[in-house]
């Protein structure tokens, strides 16, 4: 564990529990799939918009400026869809 292991351990480690409390494995892993689950959420929107823009444009819709508005959309609604995770108790 973090407060007890070696420095080597610590920087070869994927996950370093800071205090001596194997419960907080648990808390680890609920956020890992919480983390996921978003990651999986932001993948398949910002797909979708790009799909849907690329027919669009395609079939002569969406102009130039609205591919790039959906776009950065895409990226800023992601990042602030991403901020949910910062909400664990």
């Amino acid at each position: 564990m973090g407060g007890v292991g070696s420095d080597a351990a610590i920087e070869a480690a994927d996950i370093v529990l800071m205090t001596d409390e194997p419960s907080k494995i648990v808390d680890a892993i609920n956020l890992s799939k919480r983390t996921m689950r978003i990651v999986r959420e932001n993948i398949i929107f910002a797909i979708f918009v790009k799909v849907l823009v690329l027919i669009l444009s395609a079939l002569g819709i969406a102009t130039m400026w609205e591919a790039v508005f959906a776009d950065v959309g895409v990226s800023v609604i992601a990042v602030i869809n991403a901020l949910r995770v910062l909400r664990v108790k």
